[in-house]
């Protein structure tokens, strides 16, 4: 993601609270790079179980990540208190692409930043498919704001 076009963070209608664990602090005293992974996949999880109103049966995949471009930003220190705000951005026959950022809750500072492209896949075929119905229209919602 070009840190020069960072997303408006006022678009985000989703945020999910993260934890900092002492083990996610590496030797220079900050959240290691690796984690924010994980941060993202956490906010992802959130995301898709409060958009479809359902809980995510992680048995049966529905779509899986294609591509991801990450910016950091500025470091995350243990103690602080973290968010992660996610959106869908566009949406296509077989894939979406979401947009996360991590900021710090209290001052609202933007950590990371964060460009997901997901596609609908069938793990029976090991094929793309078309974004199930139920997806597309929460993703939809998402992106008209309701």
């Amino acid at each position: 993601m070009n840190p020069d076009r960072l997303p408006e963070l006022s678009g985000f209608h989703h945020k999910c609270d993260l934890q900092i664990r002492f083990s996610d602090v590496d030797v220079l005293g900050h959240v290691n790079n690796t984690v924010y992974m994980t941060f993202y996949d956490t906010g992802k999880a959130h995301y898709f179980s409060d958009l479809l109103g359902r809980r995510i049966d992680w048995k049966h995949v529905e779509s899986v990540i294609a591509n991801v471009d990450c910016a950091f930003l500025a470091p995350i220190f243990f103690g602080e208190e973290i968010e992660v705000l996610t959106r869908c951005e566009s949406i296509g026959e077989k894939s979406f692409k979401l947009l996360q950022a991590i900021r710090e809750k209290k001052s609202g500072m933007l950590k990371s930043a964060c460009e997901t492209v997901m596609v609908s896949f069938d793990p029976s075929t090991g094929k793309a498919m078309e974004i199930p119905a139920d997806w597309r229209e929460a993703l939809e919602r998402d992106r008209a704001g309701v």
